[in-house]
C-alpha cells in the first residue's frame, strides 16, 4: 500500500493544503526510496529511442504551459496499438513514486499497454484541479500538458486512440475527473481513487485549495454537477467516458461526501440511473455499487471502504480498475504468460450434456479475497447449473464469481468449482481463464 499517513495534528491551524501535506508525506518518502532513477531523454523520432522496461523522462513532448514533466514506462512486451494509462500522483508526489509505489508498470509487463507518468513541479507538488484554467478544454495549465503527453504516445506508438485511461490517487484522483471532463473525446474510463467531482475544487482567487469541497459542504444536484462536466467542452455531443470511483468512508482530507456527488455527477454525465443496477462486496469491508449495467464495465463503478481513511489505495486495486478498464485477461496480454493464478478444468460428457470440473489455485504470495473466475465456453455449450460459484451468464463469455463460503483463497491453496451444461457436440474444457483480470496458466 503505497498511501501511508502522519498526523496532523500539530498543524491544523494551517490551511487545508498543508493538511494534504501531511497525510502524505510518508507516502514520498516511501515512495521515493524505492523509486528507480529515471533517464532523462530528449523526445524520441521513434519509438525504438525510447528504451524498453526502464522509467524514462520524455521532453519536449509538446504545449506544456505548467511546466509538468513526462515519465514514460513501455514494457519490453508492448503490443501493436497498445493501449495507454496515465498514472497521475498525489500531492507532494511524482512521477517515479507514482511508478515505484504502484502495480501499474507491471501490469504493463503482463498486458503490454504503456503507462504515463506526469509530474509536478510547482512547489506544492499538487496538480491544479482548481483554476479556471484548468476546468476548461485546452483552457491551459496541466490538463493541456498531460493531453500533449498523451498525443505524443499515440504518435510514437500508434497508440489504440480508443483505450486510453486515467487514473490516480487523491490529488491525481482529482485530476482524473477533470481529465475526463476536459477531453472525453480522448478517454475511454477512468478510475478515480480518494478523489472528489470535476469543479468541486474550483476557485477563482489562485488558491490550489477549497476547503468547503474537501469538508465534503458542496452539494449539487446530479443535473448540476454534470452541467459543471458538459461546460468544460461546450458542444461536444459524442460518447462520454466510463468513471469508477473510490471513496473510504473515514476519509478525513477529502471527506466522505465527495463519494456521493462523484456518482451523482457521473450517472447524471452518461444518463443513467442512481438505483443502483447491482451490489456487492467483492472484499470485505467493501461495498461496490454499478449503475447502468451489470458487468465489470458498467457506465459509473463505485467502492465504498468501510472504516478506510484517505490512504485507501492497497495492493491489487491497480488491477480491479484495470478490469473495469477492460484491461484485464480479455486485454492485450502477450502469451503464454505466467500469472498468479493455475486452473485445471476437464469435462465429462454425455449425449446432450457435460459436467464440469475446474480447479483454482492461488500461486501468488497473497491471498486472494473475493474473486471472479472469467472464461469462454466453447460454442454451443450452455450452463444449466453450477456450485461453488455463480455463473453468469450462460454461454460464451463467462464469469464465475466466489460463493459466500470460499471467497477467500489463501497462497497456494486451491478451490474447487463445477457446472453442468449442455452442448450440442462440442464438449470440450475452455482453454483459457483469468482470475480477478489476472491471466492464469493451465494445468
Amino acid at each position: 500500500m503505497p498511501v501511508t499517513g502522519r498526523s496532523a495534528a500539530r498543524r491544523r491551524s494551517r490551511t487545508g493544503l498543508a493538511v494534504l501535506f501531511g497525510v502524505l508525506a510518508s507516502l514520498l518518502a516511501t515512495a521515493l526510496l524505492g523509486a528507480p532513477g529515471a533517464v532523462a531523454r530528449e523526445p524520441a523520432a521513434a519509438a525504438r529511442e525510447v528504451p524498453t522496461a526502464a522509467l524514462t523522462e520524455i521532453t519536449g513532448f509538446g504545449s506544456n504551459p505548467s511546466n509538468l514533466q513526462m515519465y514514460l514506462y513501455v514494457p519490453d512486451s508492448v503490443t501493436a496499438n497498445p493501449a495507454v494509462v496515465v498514472a497521475v500522483h498525489y500531492c507532494t508526489g511524482s512521477g517515479p513514486a507514482m511508478h515505484s509505489g504502484t502495480e501499474f508498470a507491471s501490469l504493463a509487463d503482463r498486458y503490454g499497454f504503456i503507462v504515463i507518468y506526469p509530474s509536478v513541479t510547482r512547489a506544492s507538488k499538487c496538480f491544479d484541479v482548481s483554476s479556471p484554467q484548468a476546468l476548461t478544454r485546452g483552457g491551459g495549465s496541466d490538463p493541456v500538458g498531460i493531453k500533449s503527453m498523451v498525443d505524443w504516445v499515440t504518435r510514437t506508438y500508434s497508440a489504440d486512440t480508443a483505450r486510453i485511461f486515467a487514473t490516480g490517487i487523491s490529488s491525481g484522483a482529482m485530476m482524473t475527473n477533470v481529465l475526463l471532463g476536459d477531453y472525453p473525446d480522448v478517454f475511454a474510463a477512468g478510475a478515480a481513487f480518494a478523489g472528489v467531482p470535476f469543479g468541486c475544487f474550483a476557485t477563482t482567487d489562485g488558491s490550489e485549495w477549497n476547503n468547503a469541497c474537501s469538508g465534503g459542504t458542496v452539494l449539487r444536484t446530479p443535473q448540476e454537477w454534470g452541467a459543471l462536466v458538459r461546460n468544460a467542452y461546450p458542444g461536444y455531443s459524442g460518447p462520454r467516458p466510463r468513471m469508477q470511483v473510490w471513496h473510504g468512508t473515514e476519509d478525513d482530507v477529502l471527506r466522505y461526501p465527495n463519494f456521493g456527488e462523484e456518482i451523482d455527477q457521473w450517472t447524471d454525465v452518461l444518463g443513467v440511473g442512481r438505483t443502483p443496477a447491482v451490489t456487492d462486496s467483492p472484499q470485505t469491508g467493501w461495498t461496490r455499487t454499478r449503475y447502468g449495467a451489470t458487468g465489470d464495465r458498467a457506465p459509473v463503478e463505485a467502492i465504498s471502504l468501510q472504516g478506510v481513511g484517505h490512504n485507501l489505495y492497497a495492493g491489487g486495486m491497480a488491477a480491479r480498475a484495470l478490469t473495469f478498464f477492460g484491461l484485464g485477461g480479455s486485454g492485450p496480454a502477450p502469451q503464454p504468460q505466467p500469472g498468479a493464478c493455475k486452473v485445471t478444468a476437464t469435462t465429462s460428457a454425455w449425449s446432450t450434456g457435460l459436467t464440469g470440473s475446474v480447479t483454482i489455485t492461488n500461486t501468488g504470495g497473497t491471498r486472494v479475497e473475493g474473486w471472479k473466475l472469467g472464461f469462454t465456453l466453447p460454442s454451443g455449450q450452455g450452463i444449466t447449473s453450477g456450485w461453488g460459484a455463480t455463473y453468469a451468464p450462460a454461454s460464451g463469455p463467462v464469469t464465475a464469481t466466489n460463493a459466500a463460503y470460499n471467497g477467500t483463497i489463501a497462497a497456494g491453496a486451491s478451490v474447487n468449482i463445477g457446472y453442468q451444461a449442455s452442448h450440442t457436440g462440442n464438449s470440450a474444457a475452455p482453454g483459457s481463464f483469468s482470475l480477478n483480470g489476472t491471466a492464469c496458466t493451465s494445468g
